[in-house]
């Protein structure tokens, strides 16, 4: 089978003014390495679960991990095992990815076009985008809006407490497309690194019990 170069918009749900990117991956990537793209292109931090839906088909990681937090994996295709290129083959055109079900960051991909494949080009990449990826585990989009309108009112009682959580620093316009693609460059060497941080974490669990 061809590959081709899958050109996708991804949005992030209830988002208003749109945080949004637009990739393009190769059609043989895998759900997994297309959940570290969205999140190195979302600016994400690659901290939680994750999952598609696919029609009614769910794609996500297969593990112990799952069902003890309760969400069941039984029916769940493994994200390794299976590529964007089969799902593209039964004409599904909408993606929806969620991380982290805690705060419950729901995004909606878009498949906006299929083009010939350039064995020049790097792939993934991301094309170009808007504003920035909410802070980790700051209570999903109404947390999000919360935190904003706090730091926007220096004189609010929380605004303190609520920048030194921050780090300091947060501007929500923020996007740098340079600095996306170059970590996008390094997205091998990121999943490498995750797998053996969650093979020594079950390690440890062993030699615990």
């Amino acid at each position: 089978m061809k590959n081709n170069a899958i050109q996708i918009k991804v949005v992030l749900k209830n988002s208003k003014p749109p945080i949004w990117r637009r990739i393009l991956v190769n059609s043989s990537i895998t759900f997994e390495e297309l959940h570290y793209t969205i999140q190195i292109a979302m600016g994400w931090g690659i901290f939680h679960l994750y999952e598609f839906a696919v029609d009614d088909y769910r794609i996500g990681v297969v593990n112990d991990e799952m069902e003890d937090y309760g969400f069941g994996s039984s029916d769940i295709i493994d994200s390794a095992d299976i590529i964007l290129e089969e799902v593209l083959a039964k004409d599904y055109k909408k993606i929806v990815y969620e991380y982290d079900f805690g705060d419950g960051w729901v995004h909606n991909l878009e498949i906006e076009k299929i083009l010939p494949l350039d064995e020049k080009s790097y792939y993934p990449v991301c094309l170009t985008g808007s504003r920035n990826c909410p802070p980790e585990d700051c209570g999903g989009i109404p947390g999000f809006y919360n935190l904003l309108e706090i730091i926007d009112n220096k004189w609010h009682p929380e605004y303190e407490e609520m920048m030194e959580w921050l780090g300091g620093s947060y501007d929500p316009s923020e996007f740098d497309l340079e600095e996306t693609n170059l970590f996008l460059t390094e997205i091998k060497e990121i999943m490498d690194e995750d797998e053996d941080e969650y093979e020594e974490e079950d390690e440890d669990e062993e030699d615990e019990i």
